[in-house]
């Protein structure tokens, strides 16, 4: 009689590097859709990597609440293999590979977009830059136009259309404009209407007064500020309304209906690099149209 050979075991599933990442981004963020923005992927896609790994292992490792998602019990088991599968990954590559690209980059950005892109964008270039030193300058599009233009920042995101200035650079996202308030909030039923705009030479102010003028509504300058944080602060308070790009107004703060103030139209952002900038200048600029597509 013929002795058949013994059955090998099957062997275990890898993890694959790319979905730890995904799976780790999602548990930091309590978000798929935020989570999406720093891979630089559709929530979509994610969705169909963690449902093929929670396949793989078994287990469910979220679980999806309206607004956020947070870690079975499961998952919180994993996100520590993972984040020290992810370190090992990271070091192993490091090892072997000596980055061919070192030195400075100055990167400006205005305020109203610096919270949005740079963790992506910073994260995704220190992966294929890791020996460039970025320094990072928030500020308004007139002082960093003037920084580029002194070769002090290589790369800078900045409003377009702003009164006095030059037509420079390309055009990179685009988004209306719109008056926002505080839910519930009285500030847009006083007459004359108290708004919070930014300062002089901004066009977020020169729209809004513009559109005021046009539609012959009274109104008073309540607040001016450098910085959008200082519009929201006014709108938060229910001090003033106050126009605002129309993927910043988040709760409690709302767009005010249409019909009860006049349209403001789009708001632009320019992307604008140094004459002369290198490859790694180049290799940021991508990163950065990259997350506005996806946006």
């Amino acid at each position: 009689m013929t002795q058949l050979p013994p059955t090998l075991p099957s062997p275990l599933p890898l993890l694959d590097t790319d979905v730890l990442r995904t799976f780790v981004a999602i548990a930091e963020c309590g978000s798929f859709t935020r989570a999406a923005r720093q891979v630089f992927r559709t929530p979509s896609a994610l969705s169909m990597q963690i449902k093929r790994l929670e396949e793989t292992l078994g287990h469910t490792l979220f679980v999806r609440e309206a607004r956020q998602v947070r870690l079975t019990p499961e998952g919180e088991t994993l996100l520590g293999y993972g984040r020290r599968l992810l370190k090992l990954n990271e070091e192993a590559v490091t090892q072997f590979l000596t980055p061919s690209v070192a030195g400075r980059l100055g990167f400006g950005s205005t305020d109203d977009v610096g919270t949005r892109i740079l963790p992506g964008v910073l994260a995704q270039f220190a992966r294929s830059h890791p020996a460039v030193q970025v320094d990072v300058v928030v500020g308004t599009s007139r002082d960093m136009l003037a920084r580029l233009d002194a070769g002090e920042l290589d790369l800078i995101l900045m409003t377009a259309g702003n009164p006095g200035q030059e037509i420079r650079g390309e055009i990179v996202h685009s988004e209306p404009l719109v008056w926002a308030g505080r839910e519930g909030g009285l500030a847009v039923q006083r007459s004359p209407l108290p708004v919070a705009l930014a300062q002089h030479g901004c066009a977020w102010r020169g729209m809004a007064l513009e559109a005021l003028d046009r539609a012959g509504l009274s109104y008073r300058i309540a607040y001016s500020c450098e910085h959008c944080a200082g519009q929201e602060a006014a709108m938060l308070a229910d001090l003033a309304v106050a126009p605002f790009p129309l993927s910043l107004v988040r709760p409690p703060l709302r767009r005010i209906a249409s019909g009860l103030l006049p349209p403001l139209g789009e708001y632009q952002l320019a992307m604008v690099r140094r004459p002369g900038a290198d490859s790694a200048c180049e290799t940021l600029a991508g990163h950065v149209m990259a997350v506005f597509r996806e946006l």
